[in-house]
C-alpha cells in the first residue's frame, strides 16, 4: 500500500454550529425561543433561554500557527471557515485526505449536556430535536457519503429519548453522543436501570453510544501553578476511570448487541487497563460479587467498546493486546490536538510496521462496520483515497493563518503558561458574557 491509497475515516471531529443552525428546525410552538447567536460586548455568543455561552468556538484553532493555539476564538471571523461552513469543511477534509467524519456538537456540549438542565423540558427537547435535524439534513446530508451523523437525546425523559433514537435511526443515524459519567450532571449512574429504555433503543437500532472525553469526568488541574502542558497530557487518559466503570456496567448483559465508543481517548493505555481489570476480577470477585458469566472483563471491553486514536505510536505497536477490530482513527478537527493538514502523513509514518489488512481495518473498515457507514456505495471506492481526495483540493490553502485573534492568557516569558492562567481566562469570558 502507498500513502495515497489510504482511506481515512475519522470517528471524532467537531462542528461549530453556524448562526442559523436552529432557526429553520425549531417547531412552531417554540419559534423565537431557539438558540441564537448574539454579538455581546464585541464577541459572538450562543444564547438559549437567556443564558449565554463563554466561548462559542471552543479550542477551534485549526489553521493557526501553533504559537497562537492558546488564543480562544471569540467569533466566527476568528476561526477557519471549515469549522462552521459545510462546503469549506469538505474542502478541508479533501486537503487532509480524509474521506469521512463524525462530528460532535460544540455549543450544546460534546454530549448535548447543555440542554439537559433547563426547567422547561419542552423547549429543551425541541432544541435537541432541532439540533439533530440541522446536523443530519443541513450538515451531513449536504455532502452525501462524507459524514457519519451523530444524534443527541434528552436525558430527562427516557421515553422521549428512545423515541428520538428510533426517529433518527430510521433516517440512517447510528451514533448517539452521551456523557461518560452522567452523575456529574445530576443524573443517575450508568448502573441505574433508569437508562434501560435508551440502551434498548440503541441496541435495537444498531446505534453506538459515543462518550467523548470531558463530557463527564474531566482531567483534573493539579494546581493553578501547574503548567497547562501537564493537564493536556492527561486529558485523553482521564476517561480511563469511566472506561473501568462501563466495563462493570449491567447494560452489556441486558442488551448484548449494545456498543459504545471512547471518543478521543487514545489506545496506548488500554492494554494495561484490561490487564488490571482481569487481575481485579480474579483477585477480588470472591468478595465483591462481580459476575461476568464466565467471561473476563477484557472480553466485555473487547466485545462492546470501540476505541480511537489521533497519533499513538505505542498503541499501534501493541494492537495484539486489544481488539484490533474495534480500533478506529480520528482527526479531531478543528481542535489543537488535530494533525490537519498532515493527518495522512502522520498516520503513514506510524503505521509502516502494520499489514495492509490491519491498516484498512483501523483507517476505515472498522468505522464503516461499527457506524453503519458506506461511503463506497455513494462515491465509489476509487474516489475515496487520500490521493483522490487531495486531487480535489488543489484550490484549498493550507498555509497557517496568522493573527486571527481571540482571547489569550497573559504570558510571562520567564515561566510556562499555567492552569491558573487558563482558568482565569475562561472565568473572565464567563463574566463578560453574563446576561
Amino acid at each position: 500500500m502507498k500513502l495515497e491509497d489510504l482511506i481515512l475515516v475519522s470517528v471524532d471531529d467537531h462542528a461549530i454550529e453556524p448562526p442559523n443552525a436552529f432557526a429553520r428546525h425549531m417547531p412552531a410552538k417554540y419559534k423565537g425561543r431557539e438558540p441564537r447567536v448574539e454579538n455581546h460586548k464585541g464577541r459572538d455568543v450562543w444564547v438559549f433561554e437567556e443564558k449565554a455561552t463563554g466561548y462559542m468556538g471552543l479550542n477551534s484553532v485549526v489553521g493557526r500557527p501553533k504559537e497562537e493555539y492558546g488564543m480562544e476564538p471569540l467569533g466566527y471571523e476568528q476561526m477557519r471557515r471549515g469549522t462552521w461552513d459545510i462546503k469549506a469543511r469538505v474542502d478541508d477534509m479533501n486537503a487532509n485526505g480524509v474521506l469521512g467524519s463524525l462530528c460532535f456538537p460544540t455549543f450544546p456540549g460534546f454530549a448535548g449536556q447543555r440542554f439537559q438542565s433547563y426547567e422547561d423540558r419542552g423547549v429543551s427537547l425541541a432544541a435537541i430535536q432541532a439540533y439533530n435535524d440541522w446536523h443530519l439534513h443541513d450538515w451531513c446530508n449536504a455532502a452525501p457519503g462524507r459524514f457519519i451523523p451523530l444524534m443527541m437525546a434528552p436525558w430527562f425523559d427516557m421515553q422521549a429519548a428512545a423515541a428520538e433514537v428510533q426517529r433518527l435511526a430510521k433516517q440512517g443515524v447510528h451514533a448517539l453522543t452521551f456523557s461518560d459519567n452522567p452523575t456529574v450532571h445530576g443524573y443517575p449512574s450508568i448502573h441505574n436501570s433508569y437508562w434501560d429504555p435508551l440502551w434498548k433503543a440503541c441496541a435495537d437500532n444498531d446505534v453506538v453510544i459515543c462518550c467523548h472525553i470531558g463530557t463527564g469526568v474531566k482531567a483534573a488541574h493539579a494546581s493553578d501553578e501547574s503548567p497547562i502542558d501537564a493537564w493536556i497530557t492527561s486529558m485523553p487518559i482521564s476517561i480511563s476511570n469511566s472506561a473501568a466503570d462501563w466495563i462493570w456496567g449491567p447494560m452489556w448483559k441486558k442488551f448484548p448487541k449494545l456498543r459504545m465508543a471512547l471518543s478521543e481517548g487514545g489506545i496506548g493505555w488500554i492494554p494495561y487497563l484490561l490487564e488490571r481489570a482481569n487481575f481485579t476480577h480474579n483477585h477480588h470477585n470472591a468478595w465483591t460479587n462481580s459476575n461476568f458469566g464466565g467471561k473476563k472483563p477484557s472480553d466485555v471491553f473487547n466485545e462492546h467498546i470501540i476505541t480511537c486514536f489521533i497519533e499513538d505510536e505505542f498503541g499501534l505497536r501493541n494492537l495484539d493486546f486489544i481488539n484490533v477490530d474495534k480500533v478506529t482513527w480520528e482527526c479531531d478537527y478543528p481542535h489543537s490536538d488535530c494533525t490537519w493538514p498532515e493527518s495522512a502523513n502522520v498516520f503513514w509514518k506510524q503505521s509502516q510496521h502494520l499489514s495492509d489488512e490491519v491498516i484498512n481495518k483501523i483507517t476505515h473498515l472498522n468505522a464503516m462496520r461499527e457506524f453503519s457507514y458506506d461511503p463506497f456505495a455513494i462515491l465509489g471506492r476509487e474516489n475515496c483515497t487520500v490521493g483522490a481526495l487531495k486531487a480535489q483540493a488543489k484550490h484549498v490553502s493550507i498555509e497557517p493563518a496568522c493573527g486571527m485573534g481571540g482571547a489569550a492568557p497573559l504570558r510571562d516569558p520567564e515561566r510556562p503558561v499555567t492552569s491558573g492562567d487558563i482558568n482565569k481566562m475562561f472565568a473572565a469570558a464567563d463574566a463578560q458574557t453574563a446576561l
